[in-house]
């Protein structure tokens, strides 16, 4: 009988926690989109080679782009110093320079938007208690990772400046792997605000799968920040083969061997395609044993979708390797992989459940 009176007993303000719910949802929605946005943005100043248009860090005076033609001429006079013009863009025009100095602009200015959209709602939702207890340590812990995000922008770019014509691979990995960590955990937090089925999981290792596909998910797309810079993908231009091989030689030229999974062309997009099989065959699995064991539930549909948005993915990879990556397939497959990721994540948040509701009573909670 107890346990009936405690079933019975309506939530304290409800209604307005699900209301703020909402608000938060509606939120993070927009930064997810922000952050899509400039990770597609990230990748075309990569694909157009624009990421060392600007030379100089001015995180406040840098919003503000050449107005007047003696700005522009000190932008690119700044541009003449380093090594990337000097060894490959010797006597760019000046319209030529606006064209690669915009792309890295706007993704600049996007990446301080973003730190804008979320800071000050942030501060609004927090000082009118409208971020529940429980997620005040994470969202500061993205902000704090955003704010580090921008010192590692730079770092990367300042990789480029003195000695090499491009940025470094590892550096690039970093930036884009932090900018994945946000985003995921952003869609992690919206995905426990949203309401949920609760039905069972197909099998008792259902959640672990869907944890290893979004650590899987990840690791794709290191490989393919190191793909991306190493230049990796303008070369070994079929498939299924690889350089005229299943298994090609000169995996491991380099010395010493290890070397090879970070610096050598071949062997790094070699790893990504094994990688991206791997990926395939352990979602068309999770798929297949969801269908068979729960056909109807919230879960086995995520499945599916799962697999289609992999293979999607995977088309996408084939053809703009086989076109030998236009800018435009490039940034469809940058694009690509956050939607598998985000997916992914969301499919793993889904076998946990809603964030409990702060006034459902502990029992009832308990009961979860």
């Amino acid at each position: 009988m107890a346990h009936l009176e405690l079933d019975t007993v309506p939530y304290r303000d409800g209604d307005r926690t699900e209301r703020n719910r909402r608000y938060l949802r509606i939120w993070l929605g927009v930064v997810l989109f922000a952050l899509f946005a400039l990770v597609l943005v990230g990748g075309a100043t990569r694909l157009t080679d624009s990421g060392l248009s600007i030379t100089q860090w001015k995180p406040i005076h840098g919003v503000i782009p050449p107005l007047s033609t003696a700005e522009w001429e000190e932008e690119l006079q700044l541009y003449r110093q380093i090594p990337q013009y000097q060894e490959i863009n010797r006597g760019m025009s000046l319209d030529e320079f606006k064209y690669i100095f915009w792309w890295e602009w706007a993704h600049r200015l996007l990446a301080r938007a973003i730190g804008l959209i979320f800071a000050l709602p942030l501060a609004v939702f927090w000082v009118t208690g409208r971020v529940e207890k429980r997620l005040k340590l994470p969202l500061l812990g993205i902000l704090a990772l955003g704010g580090l995000q921008g010192f590692v922008g730079w770092w990367m770019v300042s990789s480029g400046l003195v000695e090499r014509t491009d940025v470094s691979q590892y550096r690039l990995a970093t930036h884009l792997m932090i900018a994945c960590f946000i985003f995921a955990s952003c869609v992690w937090i919206y995905r426990g605000l949203c309401p949920q089925h609760q039905d069972a999981p197909p099998t008792r290792h259902s959640k672990k799968v869907a944890i290893l596909i979004t650590v899987m998910t990840l690791f794709q797309v290191y490989l393919g920040a190191l793909v991306a810079g190493l230049d990796a993908g303008f070369a070994y231009n079929e498939w299924p083969l690889i350089d005229n091989a299943i298994i090609p030689e000169g995996l491991f030229s380099h010395q010493p061997a290890w070397i090879n999974v970070f610096e050598n062309p071949l062997t790094v997009q070699f790893i990504h395609r094994l990688g991206a099989y791997a990926l395939f065959g352990v979602v068309l699995a999770h798929m297949i044993a969801s269908l068979r064991l729960a056909p109807k539930s919230t879960h086995a549909r995520r499945a599916v979708i799962l697999f289609a948005l992999v293979t999607i993915q995977a088309t996408i990879g084939i053809i703009t390797l086989l076109l030998r990556v236009p800018v435009q397939w490039g940034v469809l497959h940058q694009g690509g992989a956050l939607v598998v990721l985000a997916f992914a994540v969301s499919h793993w948040r889904g076998f946990i459940g809603a964030y409990p509701h702060p006034d459902e009573p502990l029992a009832r909670q308990l009961v979860r």
